[in-house]
């Protein structure tokens, strides 16, 4: 009875070390993001902690300044543009990988998995030379293509997942019932599929909308994305701005991410 106790007290003590280590570890990577939103809210004229006191004034300076809007849209614009080209390129890449079999393919994925491995400053330097010989730095079809590098393996990573549990028969059935192929895909396997297509796309988006190497080196002093804006305002001056900025990309991204994990849990 006395050894049962002790490993039982023993068992306790682990399991409340190990309790104490994930609420460390949880308060460290939350402290600087909780350190930021209250900055956002400070009514002080420059960076200080704590605030001195309640204010917008720093989100009503973001969206009341042109140049931080302009950068917000283009954002936007060059976000939605990589969404779209990763995701047709992703979905067909999907297919083929999981569905295909020939010699080439697990060089195939390794190549598209390529840029998960790849110090990303490689794959901004490559595609800053080959855009600047195409003369169109600056472009946000240019800055669109250069993030699809990046995102189209996350895409191709979630919906090559989501394919490898779908079962291929309801889609052969439709086949033998008179539907086209094409017209099975989009009437039967597509619809199975939409949630780890649309959590791709959001992954995607939220990659592209973050994106800094690549859209630094693309950028023009009259055509920069949120992030590159963003850093130059923290290398030129330290513009209390930036505290609102970051508390919106916060939002944005756990928005993104709580959506993502609804999309998972309803395919569940």
């Amino acid at each position: 009875m006395r050894a049962g106790a002790e490993v039982a007290t023993g068992a306790a003590w682990r399991r409340l070390a190990l309790n104490a280590l994930t609420a460390f570890t949880l308060l460290f990577l939350l402290a600087p993001i909780v350190v930021v939103i209250l900055l956002s809210f400070s009514s002080g004229r420059y960076l200080q902690f704590p605030p001195p006191g309640f204010s917008l004034q720093w989100y009503e300076r973001f969206f009341n300044d042109p140049q931080w809007m302009t950068s917000l849209w283009l954002s936007l614009r060059v976000s939605g543009m990589c969404t779209l080209f990763s995701l047709v390129l992703g979905v067909l890449a999907s297919i083929v990988l999981v569905r295909e079999r020939f010699p080439a393919k697990t060089a195939a994925y390794v190549l598209i998995l390529a840029p998960l491995i790849v110090p990303g400053i490689i794959i901004a330097i490559a595609v800053f030379f080959l855009f600047a010989r195409l003369d169109m730095i600056g472009s946000p079809i240019a800055m669109a293509l250069g993030q699809t590098v990046l995102t189209l393996p996350l895409v191709v990573v979630i919906v090559s997942a989501t394919l490898q549990g779908f079962d291929q028969r309801l889609e052969q059935a439709a086949i033998i019932l008179g539907a086209s192929p094409l017209r099975a895909f989009f009437h039967v396997t597509l619809p199975i599929i939409s949630p780890g297509v649309i959590s791709g796309a959001l992954f995607a988006f939220l990659s592209s909308f973050d994106e800094l190497l690549v859209a630094l080196l693309l950028a023009s002093p009259t055509t920069m994305t949120l992030p590159v804006r963003i850093w130059t305002s923290v290398t030129m001056q330290i513009d209390p701005t930036i505290t609102a900025v970051s508390s919106l990309l916060i939002a944005f991204a756990v928005a993104v991410l709580s959506t993502a994990g609804i999309l998972r849990r309803g395919r569940g």
